[in-house]
């Protein structure tokens, strides 16, 4: 049974830094994509950053230099490091995962293309 498991999400102030986990089982890790989006309420899921066993990672262009993904293909687990958060990126975040056909920024940016979803973890940032 495939499944992926967010955590890390909380309430941080402006400037201030999370780290979200995906972990998965049920599939082969090294075989998908693994990206993070978001969504916030009445608004379109977005992505944020993809990466793959094989090729370098994809970021958005407002989360580039604050973030990082990262995977641990020990631990089957995807990391995405957020710093200097700001207020829009409060939202509920998702992991998801692909098969890698190799071109890592065009499924990231259809989402549509994702075959599996976590269930989401909250991130607030306020003061």
């Amino acid at each position: 049974q495939v499944q992926l498991v967010e955590s890390g999400g909380g309430l941080v102030q402006p400037g201030g830094s999370l780290r979200l986990a995906c972990a998965t089982s049920g599939f082969t890790f090294d075989d998908y994509v693994i990206g993070w989006f978001r969504q916030v309420p009445g608004k379109e899921r977005e992505a944020i950053s993809c990466i793959s066993s094989t090729n370098g990672p994809y970021y958005i262009d407002s989360v580039k230099g604050r973030f990082a993904i990262s995977r641990d293909g020990a631990q089957t687990t995807v990391y995405l490091q957020m710093n200097s958060l700001k207020s829009e990126d409060t939202a509920d975040y998702y992991c998801a995962a692909g098969v890698d056909f190799a071109d890592v920024q065009a499924l990231c940016l259809s989402p549509a293309g994702m075959d599996h979803w976590g269930r989401g973890t909250a991130v607030t940032v306020s003061s």
